[in-house]
């Protein structure tokens, strides 16, 4: 795993050891990218189920003033904080180790919101729709921000979740990105 792009491209990052997490390939994080960049001039990223952190990392690399990581496992957590230490963004991140929703509820209480935010759960406890749900219902996403969700292919997310609309998607082999953002101001 690397950075692609941005400040840190070519920079090599640790993965989690261990088949609990699934990193998402360079192939797909471009993609990702592409579709809802490619670079940043500012904006706060939340990586909600991070792995390595490698699309938090990807987006701080391509501008995003600060990214929120969280995960529940503990070798993850170790593992973002050993990439973030990498790449030298410990003063634009912040790390958790949570699972989903305690971590939308924390920060539900801070008013945050965000430019982008990252979901990619487990396939085999697939809960986007509940966590697109908490997204649209609770505001975190900014106007022209974006939902990026990472998801089997055999999975069919829905065009609305409340005022979000899926404004992309795409499929690559068994992993299908789709994309949301507030209905009227994706493009």
């Amino acid at each position: 795993m690397r950075v692609i792009s941005g400040s840190q491209k070519g920079k090599l990052l640790k993965s989690v050891s261990g088949n609990q997490t699934r990193p998402t390939t360079d192939k797909v994080k471009e993609a990702i990218f592409n579709m809802v960049g490619p670079y940043f001039e500012k904006g706060i990223g939340l990586d909600l189920f991070a792995g390595s952190g490698g699309l938090g990392i990807e987006g701080l690399s391509r501008g995003l003033e600060k990214v929120i990581f969280v995960d529940r496992d503990h070798q993850a957590y170790q593992t973002i904080k050993s990439n973030i230490h990498s790449c030298g963004f410990e003063e634009q991140s912040e790390i958790y180790r949570n699972d989903s929703e305690r971590a939308l509820n924390a920060i539900i209480k801070r008013n945050i919101q965000f430019d982008i935010i990252f979901l990619d759960p487990p396939y085999k406890k697939q809960k986007l729709i509940s966590l697109l749900e908490i997204i649209d219902r609770k505001k975190l996403l900014v106007g022209s921000g974006y939902v990026v969700c990472e998801h089997s292919s055999d999975i069919q997310l829905p065009d609305n979740v409340g005022e979000l609309e899926q404004v992309k998607k795409a499929q690559y082999g068994m992993i299908s990105i789709s994309i949301y953002s507030t209905i009227g101001k994706g493009d």
